[in-house]
């Protein structure tokens, strides 16, 4: 009978080291699910943000001067705009002093 109970404590303790197993890849699953929306989200609204920044410049020049930056250096340069351009592409387009200018923000991402 010794015998017997033996082999189901051993049973039972490699049951739960499998569901132990089994449960802590579930949460590093989740975990990295989780990090990857959330990096995903932020990569979103820094990309909106910068836009929002463009535009903000682009009208205040307008405002203040009455005719819309000739180009994105100027915003740098006399507006203090600022961003990583490692990171993000700005293809900033002028059709007239009187037109607004179309801009195209490409996210070249961090490694992707």
């Amino acid at each position: 009978m010794k015998h017997r109970f033996e082999t189901q404590k051993s049973g039972s303790a490699s049951k739960n080291f499998i569901i132990s197993i089994i449960f802590f890849f579930l949460i590093i699953a989740a975990f990295t699910v989780g990090t990857t929306l959330v990096a995903d989200r932020t990569d979103v609204q820094e990309q909106e943000t910068l836009e929002q920044a463009i535009n903000r410049g682009i009208v205040h020049c307008y405002s203040i001067e009455g005719s819309y930056p000739e180009s994105l250096l100027y915003l740098k340069e006399h507006y203090g705009l600022y961003y990583d351009e490692d990171r993000f592409f700005v293809d900033y387009q002028v059709y007239g002093s009187n037109i607004m200018p179309d801009v195209t923000i490409i996210d070249r991402g961090r490694g992707k």
